[in-house]
């Protein structure tokens, strides 16, 4: 069995097929852990499968309905994994100066509304991408994307 990094993706509050079949490729392709879905039925959806391009096959993936988030993240807490959020607070830290813990957690919001307030004391740090145009926010898979790379570019396991 492939060395995979030590970054689990959790997308367990986006509801759109076309990210979380694109956020299980981007998972796939940077060796990510394991992938967190609302639902595995998703895995069955046609543009899930059509955006994933077969990367489900081969990426280890979980369910966590989003009410079961806190209890999940908690867990993970306590198995030494920093849990990290993408989004733009009074704390947040640039992605460009963000360190990552080997054992992370990347919290992906809700498209639109993005992470819950009430998911806010879980997260040990907040990382925003700097934006320069009008539109103040990327969509949820594009932001995951750059987040997963740069943990990548970080820690790369080489196989």
């Amino acid at each position: 069995p492939r060395k995979r990094n030590d970054l689990i993706v959790v997308a367990s509050l986006i509801d759109r097929m076309p990210n979380l079949g694109g956020l299980s490729r981007t998972c796939e392709i940077f060796n990510a852990s394991r992938l967190v879905l609302p639902s595995l039925s998703a895995v069955s959806d046609d543009t899930f499968k059509a955006l994933s391009m077969h990367a489900f096959k081969w990426l280890p993936m979980s369910e966590v309905a989003p009410a079961l988030l806190p209890a999940y993240l908690f867990g993970l807490r306590e198995q030494g994994y920093a849990i990290i959020g993408i989004e733009q607070t009074a704390n947040s830290v640039s992605i460009e100066q963000f360190e990552w813990p080997v054992r992370s957690v990347l919290v992906l919001g809700a498209e639109i509304t993005g992470i819950p307030q009430n998911l806010y004391p879980l997260l040990d740090a907040c990382i925003e991408i700097p934006q320069f145009g009008v539109t103040r926010s990327l969509n949820v898979h594009v932001s995951g994307a750059l987040a997963i790379w740069e943990y990548t570019r970080q820690h790369a396991v080489k196989e």
